[in-house]
Formats: structure tokens, C-alpha cells, sequence
């Protein structure tokens, strides 16, 4: 059973930087995508960064472009993102994503609270 597990979510002040964590387990087989996406009191659930295993590819939701960065371990199903000069706006549940032969998985959830 494939289980993901999120870490590294905080209470911080506006302009603070912050790293987000997880790592995906139960499976022997390698993802072919993880990512994050978000969600805020009273909003809907959005995209927010995906890293493709292969090619190494990346995307980013025009929010967080240029301040937050996506990244994997070179070995293990894990991946991190980098959140920098974190705003008000950015406050949500954040939420692993992995997409792992052909269906999807979820995280429970990592809460990032930016307030001053």
C-alpha cells in the first residue's frame, strides 16, 4: 500500500523560508511524477509544483515561480520543496502528490501558516 508522508510545515513570519518534505513508500517501483499542491480555508485544492522522474522535468503555478523550487533525492521516492520569501497568501494545507504506475496517490497534509 503506497503511503505518503509529508513534513516540515510551520508557523512562519512573511519573508521566511521554509522546506517541505515527502517520501513515498509501499511501492517497489519508481514514481513518474511527484508534486504539491495546496489548499486554503474556504478555497479549492491548487497545483502548485510537479517534478517528472524522467526528463527531470518541472512545472510551477505562476504563484510560486521564482520563489519556490521543487526538487527529489537522487535515489529514494522523495521529494522536497524549497519555499523562499514566503508571503501571507501562501498559507494553506499543503498537500504530496505522486503519481506512481499510472494511478495517484495523497499525502495527509502539511500546514504553512505565514503570518507576521
Amino acid at each position: 500500500q503506497v503511503q505518503l508522508v509529508e513534513s516540515g510545515g510551520a508557523l512562519v513570519q512573511p519573508g521566511d523560508s521554509l522546506r517541505l518534505s515527502c517520501e513515498a513508500s509501499g511501492t517497489i517501483y519508481n514514481p513518474t511524477a511527484m508534486g504539491w499542491y495546496r489548499q486554503a480555508p474556504g478555497k479549492e485544492r491548487e497545483f502548485v509544483a510537479l517534478k517528472r522522474w524522467s526528463g527531470a522535468n518541472t512545472d510551477y503555478a505562476d504563484s510560486v515561480k521564482g520563489r519556490f523550487t521543487i526538487s527529489r533525492h537522487k535515489t529514494k521516492s522523495t521529494v522536497y520543496l524549497q519555499m523562499n520569501d514566503l508571503k501571507p497568501e501562501d498559507t494553506a494545507a499543503y498537500y504530496c502528490y505522486a503519481n506512481i504506475v499510472r494511478r495517484d496517490f495523497w499525502g495527509q497534509g502539511t500546514q504553512v501558516t505565514v503570518s507576521a
